[in-house]
């Protein structure tokens, strides 16, 4: 694997940050939540208000904030060579900041300065797609200059034209990951765990089944057991999932609903099945190669953390320069080779075949195109249901 064995894991830390549902059941995330799409005067800053003088030119600074271990680290120095090396073939220095350490944390500290048309002192930041939905719907996101990014012609095509964000405009994919189905077949007497369904109604996994405390991957694949697309529904469908999920839990059948803290207790035995993320489990089945891992033949989510540069971003063609340093196949292997998410850069999987094979030939890394083809990401919504349906979300897991 890319990650050192004296490191912390990359992508465990990475889920256990990212993957902390609203900051609580009821807690400041949650908060930020609810009240984010119903405050007076959030919107009242359109397009003629979201861009600074850029001092690009005259100043050669980016300043950026990401997730924790989310980029490669040299494991000696600590530093970080990707970013060492863009200074050197541009002059322009990077000011990197771990400082996303959930969505809604990172939107609360970034409200107050958006919500008033004043720089955030970042040039750009790295959410995941909702959040970033978010940002574009308050149009507190600025319209990113493709021609700044030559190398975007190696995005992979099946990230361009989401919901949420067709073309791309607002924008752009930094690291993906699939969620699918994980078990522990010594907590499991063997049985093979291939589906939701079974997560949901096998008798023989009561109690020892847990979920997923983010709201588009639980419910996502939920209705796609259900036989429906979470890429495209009606109001009355994410209802009638969480009525399934509901079921479930009063049945006795759901141990419960977690961040990716799911990964002890799944290699404990203490979990016999659970939803997971692709990240985790490829870090998991290092240490416990027994673990299996399943993308239900019904199909799973597909999410990506993505860049965007806020309104008033005062180094703006500084930071489209640095997503294009990224795009470059041999610049993102040289980050994926650390991280182990599924890149968002065609071309990477040829360089690391040469550079570490096993990662390479990781499926969970590099999924073919039938993979691909089976993910759905989680249908656009608009202000008043990202409300109603974190209320509905909140309610259960938390009930």
């Amino acid at each position: 694997m890319g990650t050192p064995d004296s490191a912390p894991s990359a992508p465990l830390l990475r889920g256990l940050t990212r993957r902390r549902f609203l900051g609580g059941v009821l807690g400041l995330g949650s908060a930020a939540a609810l009240s984010a799409c119903s405050t007076p005067g959030l919107e009242k800053y359109g397009l003629d208000a979201r861009a600074a003088t850029d001092l690009s030119s005259g100043q050669k600074v980016v300043d950026w904030s990401n997730w924790p271990e989310y980029v490669d680290v040299n494991d000696k120095t600590q530093r970080h060579p990707s970013l060492d090396q863009f200074k050197k073939a541009t002059g322009i220095t990077v000011r990197y900041t771990e400082d996303v350490t959930d969505n809604d944390v990172i939107f609360a500290k970034l409200k107050p300065a958006l919500a008033a048309g004043r720089d955030t002192g970042r040039d750009l930041v790295v959410v995941t797609d909702w959040m970033i939905e978010r940002m574009i719907r308050l149009t507190w996101a600025q319209e990113i200059d493709h021609g700044n990014i030559p190398n975007l012609k190696n995005l992979e095509p099946t990230l361009l034209n989401v919901s949420f964000d067709k073309g791309r405009k607002f924008s752009i994919p930094w690291q993906s990951g699939f969620t699918g189905v994980a078990y522990n077949p010594k907590a499991t007497d063997g049985v093979k765990v291939t589906s939701v369904d079974q997560l949901l109604h096998d008798k023989r996994l009561k109690g020892k089944v847990t979920l997923l405390t983010e709201l588009r991957d639980t419910v996502g694949l939920t209705m796609l057991a259900m036989g429906k697309d979470p890429s495209d529904f009606q109001e009355s469908e994410f209802y009638d999932a969480i009525d399934v999920l509901r079921d479930a839990k009063a049945a006795g059948q759901i141990q419960g609903f977690t961040g990716n803290e799911y990964g002890q207790g799944l290699a404990a035995g203490d979990i016999a099945a659970c939803m997971a993320w692709t990240g985790d489990v490829v870090q998991l089945q290092a240490d416990n190669p027994h673990l299996g891992y399943v993308l239900p033949k019904a199909g799973h989510m597909l999410w990506s953390d993505n860049f965007f540069i806020p309104n008033q971003a005062a180094h703006k063609t500084n930071a489209e320069k640095l997503i294009n340093w990224y795009y470059q196949p041999k610049i993102a292997a040289e980050v994926e080779d650390y991280v182990n998410y599924i890149p968002t850069v065609v071309g990477v999987q040829d360089i690391l075949v040469k550079e570490d094979p096993d990662v390479a030939k990781n499926p969970l890394i590099f999924p073919d195109a039938k993979v691909r083809s089976t993910s759905h990401v989680f249908q656009g919504v608009s202000a008043q249901q990202d409300t109603e349906f974190n209320r509905a979300f909140q309610a259960l897991i938390g009930g």
